[in-house]
């Protein structure tokens, strides 16, 4: 058994083959610890549980800002990267500018929201996500003076592809005046990340860092600073409510706070918080993390070789060293959704994207679990091969 498996006995993660880890990674048992110091703080302070529970959400923001190498940052919380999203692009002078430049390769989140926008009345482009490699300098080719921002997966969420080079590209857009915002779901936790200090960037914690539902963020470049969301929340007033507004005006914080939510439910921080402190006192910093996924990732794909299946049944992209991706195995599958359905009915938990089928390991799970996952992955394979014959 891993040893790290030992403090996430709630989950049995040592009993199962969770390889959902790009996906949902078990929660720590403490994790538990900090739900009910919610309830507990709840209990005694009543309504004046919010100073204690904005303190924690201040550990959250802290969390993720090592996460990003920006100390600074300025880091708007909330519950889904898709209300972030939101009061980003509400934020944006679309009559000016009224075109978003994206790729083929987002995430739902934005690719159905991008999607509706552009049928209603913004023009939205999406520039092919492959070959990666070149992602970053056709976006900064296709985002013309109408455009008023582009907007880019760090780690590509179907196959775990790193996109290069972001960097290069917010120098691009800065030069003519575009915002670039960043989707970095896919690699905090899995992929060292350094923000590029003029870009935008989105993320969360359900997936590798552990930390549940309800812990996302949208980190402002410092010339946010200003700016004035039309989808607001009342929280963006707080720092503002001892000011009068200008009459006729919607009174704003400044910098992160302008992009603050309404009430909600701080059990999500407290758990976050408290976990983030796990990670600290395990060591689980993000080169650590790094390594335990490269290694894992690699074992995986040398199993998934070894296998020696029939052309067509499964595809493993060969020629792209594994170095260049996240923190899982995508496999080129026909029946990928068949597959990952088989394979749960076996007890290995997956999933799949279109095409691919997606294993996903967890710095918590132990070198033969990854082994017998692939052997009923050959296995399931054959089968499916057999049964379609």
């Amino acid at each position: 058994m891993n040893p790290l498996a030992t403090h996430y006995a709630r989950f049995r993660v040592a009993e199962r083959l969770l390889l959902t880890g790009h996906s949902h990674q078990a929660w720590p048992d403490v994790a538990l610890e900090g739900q009910l110091e919610a309830f507990d703080d709840a209990a005694l302070c009543v309504d004046d549980k919010w100073e204690r529970a904005f303190r924690k959400a201040e550990r959250v923001r802290e969390g993720f800002r090592a996460l990003l190498g920006d100390p600074a940052g300025e880091l708007a919380l909330g519950a889904s990267t898709h209300e972030l999203v939101l009061r980003f692009l509400s934020a944006l002078d679309l009559r000016a500018r009224p075109r978003l430049v994206t790729t083929d390769g987002e995430f739902h989140t934005l690719r159905r929201q991008l999607g509706r926008l552009g049928e209603e009345w913004l023009d939205v482009v999406r520039v092919e996500a492959r070959p990666a490699d070149t992602l970053a300098e056709r976006l900064a080719a296709a985002a013309e003076e109408r455009t008023a921002a582009v907007l880019v997966s760090a780690v590509l969420f179907e196959d775990a592809r790193i996109v290069p080079h972001l960097d290069t590209l917010a120098d691009e857009c800065a030069a003519r005046g575009v915002e670039l915002l960043i989707d970095a779901y896919h690699a905090l936790g899995a992929v060292p990340f350094s923000t590029p200090e003029q870009s935008w960037v989105v993320g969360g914690g359900y997936k590798y860092l552990q930390l549940g539902e309800g812990n996302c963020f949208l980190r402002l470049p410092e010339h946010a600073h200003g700016l004035r969301p039309t989808i607001t929340g009342w929280y963006a007033e707080f720092a503002a409510l001892a000011e009068p507004p200008e009459p006729g005006q919607v009174a704003y914080g400044r910098g992160a706070a302008a992009f603050a939510g309404s009430t909600y439910d701080p059990t999500s921080h407290y758990r976050a918080a408290r976990v983030f402190d796990f990670f600290a006192e395990q060591g689980l910093t993000p080169q650590t993390l790094r390594a335990s996924y490269r290694r894992q990732v690699d074992l995986l794909a040398a199993h998934v070789d070894a296998l020696d299946l029939p052309d067509g049944l499964i595809a493993r992209d060969r020629a792209t060293p594994l170095e260049r991706f996240g923190g899982f195995l995508a496999l080129g599958c026909m029946h990928a959704g068949d597959l990952q359905r088989t394979l749960a009915a076996r007890g290995v938990l997956t999933d799949s994207r279109g095409a691919f089928l997606r294993l996903g390991p967890a710095p918590y799970l132990a070198d033969a679990q990854l082994e017998e996952a692939v052997a009923a992955l050959g296995s399931a394979a054959r089968d499916i091969a057999i049964a379609r014959a």
